[in-house]
């Protein structure tokens, strides 16, 4: 998620994480499909819980994709709650399986647009410079999304690909996750705390 939507829609930078920025604490931790996830994460002196962690399947083979984690400030298994929420999030995604470019773009476009529902807009303009943007996803590379009221933060690993400043384009990305409309219903309630893979916890 380079490029033209970063310099659109980001204070662009290629910065290593710094120590006040994102922190994990590593005593107790989920773990789904090999990928550990740790209970409890800090950005900016702002203490957050795993609130759910699950994994993204594909085709009716069930293929792997990636395992996601949701962190709030504090349990929360109402997801409009917790995106109407101004409180800060974290969405942990650890790809597990390849994804072409044309796959992932395909992805996020009908997850933005069928989670922007009336009075919500999406013009046109940003989203395609998003979708041009984004880039194939090799097996073992993670990104986070760490969202404030302002907007979010997104980290390929531990380097800073830039600033989303727009809150309600940023909430429509989490809603992909947890919205109305969402790829896989299950992978949802997981992140929400109400499915199966909290017992692999």
């Amino acid at each position: 998620m380079r490029s033209h939507w970063m310099r659109s829609f980001v204070v662009a930078g290629a910065l290593a994480l710094p120590v006040s920025g994102v922190a994990a604490t590593t005593a107790y931790a989920a773990k789904l499909a090999g990928i550990v996830m740790p209970d409890f994460r800090t950005v900016d002196g702002v203490n957050l819980v795993l609130n759910g962690i699950g994994l993204r399947t594909y085709s009716i083979l069930r293929i792997n994709i990636y395992v996601a984690g949701l962190y709030l400030t504090h349990p929360d298994h109402d997801a409009q709650s917790i995106l109407a929420s101004r409180s800060m999030k974290i969405l942990r995604i650890h790809f597990v399986h390849a994804v072409s470019g044309a796959q992932v773009r395909r992805a996020w476009r009908k997850g933005l647009i069928r989670n922007c529902r009336q009075p919500c807009t999406l013009p046109a303009s940003p989203l395609h410079r998003f979708l041009d943007a984004v880039r194939p996803v090799r097996a073992g590379e993670n990104f986070t999304f760490v969202f404030d009221r302002w907007g979010a933060d997104v980290y390929e690993g531990r380097r800073l690909l830039g600033r989303i400043a727009n809150p309600r384009f940023s909430r429509l990305m989490l809603a992909v996750f947890i919205g109305h409309h969402t790829a896989q219903p299950t992978l949802k309630q997981e992140l929400l705390g109400v499915g199966e893979k909290l017992s692999a916890r």
